[in-house]
């Protein structure tokens, strides 16, 4: 009975270890969003902030940039809103400044269609905002999928046309965490050939 009992407490830890994750955040302002029917630019983005980067916490700055196209406009329009195809690219770089590695820290590409959503605000202003789901390389290596993106433009009382300055961006990514996942799997063997070694002696 002893042993039926233990072994369905390993069994019972093992999902954990699926949800062991870690999430990198990455915030972004400034540069130029382009857009036409054949998709939307954005060029001279600032990457300001990183957290979660190897575990660590909150880095600011100025640390690198952002940048990305999409697919083609789908449905919709660039003035109203609309959706734009899966596809384009998607690259985050590291300047190497305050402990930020410098090259790629992200490299990927829109998973699924991009929304691109018109809020008309109480004050007559409008504001877009553009969010879609990513996948692609982490610098550690880590392929990853389910990565967040949303960025808000602001266009006064006028509607996008064609051009405009970014306000702000944030991507989110969460990668699994190799070495969480290795100790506990290292630690579920380890109890298991305690059982095993205690079982044979009775």
């Amino acid at each position: 009975m002893k042993r039926f009992v233990l072994m369905a407490l390993l069994l019972l830890m093992l999902p954990l270890a699926a949800f062991a994750d870690n999430s990198v955040d990455f915030g972004n302002v400034g540069g130029t969003l382009k857009g036409t029917d054949a998709g939307l630019t954005l060029t001279g983005s600032t990457l300001t902030s990183v957290k979660g980067l190897f575990g660590g916490g909150l880095v600011t700055g100025n640390l690198g940039s952002v940048s990305f196209t999409t697919g083609a406009l789908i449905s919709g329009s660039l003035k109203m809103g609309g959706t734009f195809a899966a596809g384009g690219t998607f690259t985050i770089m590291g300047n190497g400044h305050n402990g930020i590695p410098k090259g790629v820290l992200f490299s990927g590409t829109f998973s699924t269609p991009v929304v691109w959503t018109l809020v008309t605000l109480p004050d007559g202003t409008h504001s877009y905002t553009l969010t879609g789901t990513l996948s692609g390389t982490l610098i550690p290596g880590y392929s990853t999928t389910g990565v967040t993106i949303q960025l808000t433009i602001n266009t006064g009382k006028g509607y996008f046309d064609g051009k405009v300055r970014l306000a702000s961006g944030d991507t989110s990514i969460v990668v699994p965490e190799p070495g969480t996942l290795g100790l506990l799997g290292t630690g579920l063997l380890g109890i298991a050939g305690l059982v095993r070694r205690k079982m044979r002696r009775t």
